[in-house]
Order: C-alpha cells, then structure tokens, then sequence
C-alpha cells in the first residue's frame, strides 16, 4: 500500500489515524485472501474510503436484517405446512407420503399450476378466475400479434416499394452518370478542337502580319491589302448591281421600231455608258490581279 502524502482538505487531526484503520480493516474484510490495490493514502482518499465503509456496513445491517425476516417468514411457513398437515391427518387421514406415485405427480402439478397462476390456494373458486384472466391475457397478445402482423405486412410492403424505387433511381443514375460521361467527352473533344483552331488562327494572324510586313517593305500598295480587295470586290459587286438596270434599258433600246436617227442615238450613248463602266470594272480587276 503507498503511503504517500499529499495536502489536502483541513480534516480533525485526531480522527485521522482511527478512520485510517477502521479503512484498512474493512479492506482487509473485503479482499479477504487477495492482494488490496495500492492507492494513494492522504486525508482526501481516507474520508472517502472511510465513508464508504460506513455505507457498506449500514447495507450489510439492512441485509442481515432482510436475511432474518425471510427466515422468521420461513419458519413460520413452515409452521403453518406443519399445522395444516396435522389437521389434514386429523380430518381425513391422508397423508402426502401415502400417494401413490400418480398422485404425487399430480398433487405436484397441481401445486405447480397454483404457484404459476398465483392463486391463494388450490380451490376451484381461486382457479376459475385465474384462469379466466390468463384467457384474456391470451386473446389480447393474440389481438396485439395480428396488429403487429398487419403492422409489419405494411412495412414489407413499403420497403418492397422502397427497394423498387431505390433501383429505378440507381437505373436513372447509371444512365445519367453514362450521360454525363458522354458529354464530358463530347466537350472535351470541342474543348481540343477550339485550342486547335486558337492555335490555327493565331498561327493564321502571325503569318498574315508577317507577310503584310514583308509585302510593306517591298513597297506594295496598301489599296492591295486583303482588306482593301474585300472593299474592291464590293464596289465591284454594286457597280454590276448598277450596270443591269442599263443593260435593261439598253436592250429596250434595242426593241424599239421608230425613228432609227433618235434611236441610234440612245443606243450609241447606252453603248458608251456601258463601255465606261465595264472598262472601269476591267481596270479595276486587273489591278486586283496584279
């Protein structure tokens, strides 16, 4: 046992050493023959063990006492055995050992079935309603067994519909999981090709500029840049537009019957409107060549 000290709460001095060894002898009582664990022995550890004790002895006093009432309460039942036995022999002359072993077995069944029913004694008049409530006990845990039947027949069928539901929504998440995984791909792959045509394009800007720089530095006209061709093509495409509304007129010129002085007039001053523009349109096209 450690004997260390330790500061503790300020305690009566005096009742130190008598509560320390009415602690030792009741673990001593305790343990018996076994080894008592070691502890740390200060004022604290002391009171409380010794309080302890003192509960434990309070409780082994309430037990003996318990102990000699159920055995007053024994002998005075086997007191009244003994009495009732004698007026039985007195009455009737029967004897319990003078069964045959038939009857023995069912006086003991009999007795067996008034302990179980907790009836007063084996008469029929204490038999009759024990039995009656053991029947009524039985038809209720039957009537409380159906309900719990239904009960759980209610829940096999909400969890057999739980079960269908849960697959369905694992098919649904299959099929999106897959769906997902498609797209991703799906995306992935535009995601690629965009890069490419990122790279492509600015590829195309880079050698675009560089030919431009080195078209500048050879002296090329900037009216033969792309954008200045695009614009070219452009005005050449309204001029054509414009061109048609005189060929229209010119060939309605053409159809024309009277007066073949006037006519021939129109005709020469359509002709060279025309010329005009079509060799402002084969200027411009050679340059555009060039």
């Amino acid at each position: 046992m450690a004997a260390q000290q330790e500061p503790g709460p300020p305690q009566e001095k005096g009742d130190q050493p008598e509560k320390g060894a009415q602690v030792a002898a009741w673990l001593k009582k305790i343990f018996g023959d076994h080894r008592i664990p070691q502890y740390e022995v200060n004022p604290r550890t002391t009171e409380i063990l010794y309080h302890l004790s003192e509960r434990n002895k309070a409780r082994d006093r309430d037990v003996s006492l318990v102990i000699e009432d159920l055995k007053q309460k024994a002998s005075e039942y086997e007191s009244e055995a003994k009495h009732l036995q004698d007026l039985l022999m007195e009455s009737v002359n029967f004897s319990p050992a003078s069964l045959s072993s038939t009857g023995s077995r069912y006086l003991n069944a009999l007795v067996d079935i008034a302990v179980v029913l907790e009836t007063k004694d084996t008469s029929l008049t204490s038999f009759i309603p024990a039995v009656n409530d053991l029947t009524s006990d039985l038809f209720h845990t039957k009537s409380k067994n159906e309900e719990i039947k239904l009960e759980l027949t209610k829940l096999e069928n909400n969890l057999t519909g739980t079960l269908v539901l849960e697959k369905c929504l694992q098919e649904d998440l299959k099929k999106a999981e897959q769906h997902l995984s498609t797209e991703r791909a799906r995306v992935d792959h535009r995601l690629q090709n965009m890069d490419f045509l990122k790279a492509k394009s600015e590829e195309f800007r880079s050698g675009i500029k560089a030919a431009e720089e080195q078209l500048s530095a050879r002296g090329m006209d900037a009216s033969l840049s792309h954008q200045s061709l695009v614009a070219l093509s452009e005005k050449l495409a309204e001029l054509k537009r414009q061109t048609r509304p005189l060929k229209k007129k010119l060939e309605s010129y053409l159809d024309l019957m009277p007066n073949p002085s006037l006519a021939q007039v129109k005709i020469e001053e359509a002709k060279r409107e025309l010329d005009t523009i079509e060799a402002e349109l084969t200027q411009k096209v050679e340059m555009m060549e060039l």
